[in-house]
């Protein structure tokens, strides 16, 4: 009876562990970044080399909230990267966030603003 246990318990184990596992389908990505971040819009030009950056994910959108009074940016979408990372898929080439589980590099421009961040947790 042990020995069958053992072995369902191995069997669920290794099914649950999936080398298709989809970056984006989890939370990898999730929780908080520090570094470098700025942000520029008509008007205002806030930037730190000590910010924060924390990584919320809601649904299939991730949204990035800024410390230093700099707006959040929410409802960002990405697709996977292969390698454990993901990028975003607007369709502005100009504009990237490359999350992985130790960094975030973003250039994000949105509505005349542009969020950057180099940062690392």
């Amino acid at each position: 009876m042990k020995s069958m246990s053992l072995l369902l318990a191995a069997a669920f184990i290794l099914a649950s562990c999936s080398k298709k596992d989809n970056p984006t389908n989890n939370d990898l990505f999730v929780g908080t970044y520090k570094g470098k971040i700025s942000y520029v819009k008509e008007g205002e030009n806030k930037s730190t080399d000590d910010g924060k950056v924390t990584v919320v994910k809601v649904g299939s959108n991730y949204n990035f909230v800024f410390s230093d009074a700099i707006p959040d940016l929410t409802g960002v979408q990405f697709k996977a990267d292969g390698d454990n990372a993901v990028v975003s898929v607007d369709d502005n080439s100009a504009q990237i966030i490359r999350l992985t589980a130790s960094t975030l590099l973003m250039a994000y421009t949105k509505d005349g603003a542009v969020w950057t961040a180099n940062c690392t947790r």
